[in-house]
């Protein structure tokens, strides 16, 4: 074979030959694209499963003025609160977690082996005494309602709040106006006390166990002689029943969901937030941003936690304030701001009246005592003893 016929046949063979280099670049596209549409398969089947895919966007903006706009849209009617210890801070009691503020970093008086053993159930039935006297700081009845509260109020009385679900033990939402069932109290309340012992759980009543805590007594049942703990819930206890059976019912129709006040730390209460609907939105009032997803659900590209600033967040608003502050700006935006600064000075000042007849009363239980025992009220008072530069004379005794 000549050498220009041996030329022209490497030629046809070079023509003939795949691209290697070029057929391996295509094999590795599409693995990648096969990769990712597994990746796509698994998201959407996970998202399916757990109700997780992203939903219609309401908001037009996500603001706490596009959240305002939304409330007065007419699509807005039915809206849930969850709180936390933040919102009743401004009250005078304090909240479980901040540095150098919050209750857990005030415990040391107690001489616990840590913090949160003051609320641990075992702990409680072997050293009740931190408890009751804690309970002795922070009783209810003692503080006022604040900002935040009568909002929740006001949500009411517009017809808008379907339940307000709370961690606190500390009744404000009572007595700010809600009734049992406007609320959850996810943790319990003081309203009620029970023996904690199985076999006999004889039920007490709020004064009984206020007259108890206040005269130091360790609360002991007058049927067994056990403990008697006020009906919150200590960390290895359940929630309540009605928590859960509220849950079901009321997440499902959520319109808006606003979460005030709390750190979102305390399971199961912190997954409540994934249990509205995904369009639902949300609107966190707090010092702090709280509540985001996690890494596992980040890394899945789906999640039920708060997204506030990633390119996929649609329906999550951050208002980094205190619960006062953020209540007021966002009435103030709904031009209810007026009506409600009303209602805090209204409802303030109906408990400083009720208050007042209170030590009124008590006052003269005292000086009508006071005059029966001695018939002179200048031993128990020095301002009924008499100005004269003589000896001060007394008031005859009653027969």
């Amino acid at each position: 074979m000549s050498e220009s016929q041996e030329q022209a046949k490497r030629a046809e063979e070079e023509t003939d030959t795949p691209d290697l280099q070029g057929e391996s670049d295509d094999s590795s596209d599409e693995g990648e694209a096969c990769g990712d549409s597994e990746m796509d398969f698994l998201r959407n089947l996970f998202s399916r499963t757990l109700g997780l895919s992203p939903g219609e966007k309401v908001l037009d903006e996500l603001s706490l003025e596009g959240v305002a706009r939304y409330m007065q849209s007419g699509k807005c009617k039915s809206i849930i609160c969850m709180v936390g210890a933040g919102i009743s801070t401004s009250a005078g009691i304090p909240d479980f977690r901040s540095p150098g503020t919050g209750l857990y970093a005030n415990l040391q008086k107690y001489n616990l082996p840590y913090p949160e053993a003051i609320f641990q159930i075992d702990y409680f039935k072997k050293h009740p005494e931190p408890f009751f006297a804690l309970a002795r700081e922070l009783y209810p009845g003692q503080f006022k309602p604040t900002v935040c509260h009568y909002f929740i109020r006001m949500l009411k009385d517009k017809g808008l709040l379907r339940r307000c679900y709370s961690q606190n033990i500390d009744t404000l939402e009572r007595v700010a106006g809600l009734q049992g069932e406007d609320l959850v109290e996810a943790h319990g309340t003081f309203h009620t006390s029970h023996c904690v012992s199985f076999f006999c759980r004889k039920e007490y009543t709020m004064e009984w166990m206020k007259e108890k805590i206040f005269s130091e007594d360790i609360p002991k049942c007058e049927a067994c002689n056990n403990l008697v703990k006020p009906d919150i819930v200590f960390f290895g206890e359940n929630l309540p029943a009605r928590f859960f059976s509220a849950m079901k019912q009321d997440f499902p129709s959520c319109d808006l969901l606003i979460i005030m006040g709390t750190s979102l730390q305390v399971q199961p209460f912190a997954s409540l937030v994934s249990r509205v609907p995904n369009s639902c939105p949300r609107l966190l009032i707090n010092l702090e941003k709280t509540g985001q997803s996690d890494f596992a659900s980040s890394l899945l590209g789906f999640g039920g936690g708060m997204d506030f600033d990633s390119d996929k967040a649609y329906r999550d608003v951050a208002q980094l304030s205190t619960c006062d502050d953020g209540c007021l700006a966002l009435a103030d935006l709904l031009g209810w701001k007026a009506e409600l600064e009303e209602l805090v000075k209204r409802e303030h000042a109906l408990i400083d009246s009720r208050d007042a007849k209170k030590k009124g009363i008590c006052a003269g239980h005292f000086e009508g005592a006071a005059l029966r025992w001695t018939g002179d009220l200048s031993r128990v008072y020095p301002a009924f003893r008499p100005k004269t530069a003589g000896i001060g004379s007394s008031i005859p005794p009653r027969p």
